[in-house]
């Protein structure tokens, strides 16, 4: 806790409510970073570099296998591990990427990439997300990788998550629409199926246009996920009352290839906030 008590005590009054930080530590590496927040206000690129960094730093060590998430943080994390295998600090890492985008920036910093087929189990997985509720359940998918992000992110020992602290919720469901892939075969079908569960009831099921790596609207054609699916994103007025039983239920329907609900997954969540960074551990 040491250097981030001092620095990052705002924050951590700020978020003593439902998301009060766990205890925090930091790396010699990442010292250097928790000077600076204390000096300066931090762009949000800033801090989610930051937190980044420090989940690579305090949660990977040479030998291990990594899963690499998918997203404007995430991105951050692949950027730190690259520098450190780069410099020697780590050795011997093999990393799995949950994204075609992932995989090539991995490739790009020369990490040394691995499947699933050949390493089904993880030390370690890295990842943001766009919601997280008290208890740690998270949404994902806003960036289209969700089937692939879970495939990888299950096997994994720890899964580290790294958001700002505008993904903290109350509740799941209003602030972020739910990710559901589905395959294309009927898919009008499937999407009213989804909307008619009880878990669902008075969702709004809009299938995702344009790039899969967006859920606004950006082209006339279908998205096409990487694994060549179609996306359905649920928007919700009011919180989804039992995330559990809803991820039940939409892993039960025929038609739903997986969702973006997380549900018991989460090992800490690193929150990323204009005064700095906090840890909740599950």
């Amino acid at each position: 806790m040491r250097l981030f008590a001092a620095a990052f005590a705002a924050l951590a009054a700020q978020n003593a409510a439902a998301f009060s930080p766990g205890v925090t530590t930091v790396g010699r590496r990442f010292s250097s970073s928790a000077r600076m927040a204390e000096k300066t206000a931090l762009s949000q690129d800033e801090l989610k570099k930051m937190v980044g960094y420090k989940a690579v730093d305090d949660y990977v060590k040479s030998g291990m296998v990594v899963g690499l998430g998918t997203g404007s943080t995430a991105y951050f994390a692949v950027e730190r591990l690259g520098q450190l295998l780069e410099s020697g600090e780590l050795k011997d890492i093999v990393a799995i990427p949950t994204s075609v985008r992932t995989k090539e920036q991995a490739e790009s910093l020369k990490i040394p990439l691995v499947t699933l087929d050949t390493h089904s189990k993880l030390d370690v997985a890295i990842d943001g997300a766009d919601e997280v509720d008290p208890d740690l359940n998270l949404v994902k998918g806003g960036g289209g990788a969700l089937l692939r992000e879970k495939m990888v992110e299950v096997c994994a020992e720890k899964f580290i998550v790294i958001v700002d602290e505008s993904k903290l919720c109350d509740g799941l469901g209003p602030g972020f629409p739910l990710p559901v892939e589905i395959t294309p075969f009927c898919h009008e079908h499937t999407i009213r199926t989804i909307a008619a569960l009880p878990s669902c009831a008075g969702c709004d099921a809009v299938l995702r246009m344009g790039s899969s790596s967006s859920n606004k609207p950006d082209g006339d054609e279908i998205a096409i996920t990487d694994n060549g699916n179609y996306i359905v994103d649920l928007h919700f007025t009011e919180a989804i009352k039992d995330a559990p039983k809803m991820a039940m239920e939409l892993k039960n329907t025929v038609g739903v290839v997986d969702h973006g609900l997380f549900c018991g997954m989460t090992t800490a969540v690193i929150i990323a906030g204009s005064n700095g960074i906090s840890v909740k551990e599950a």
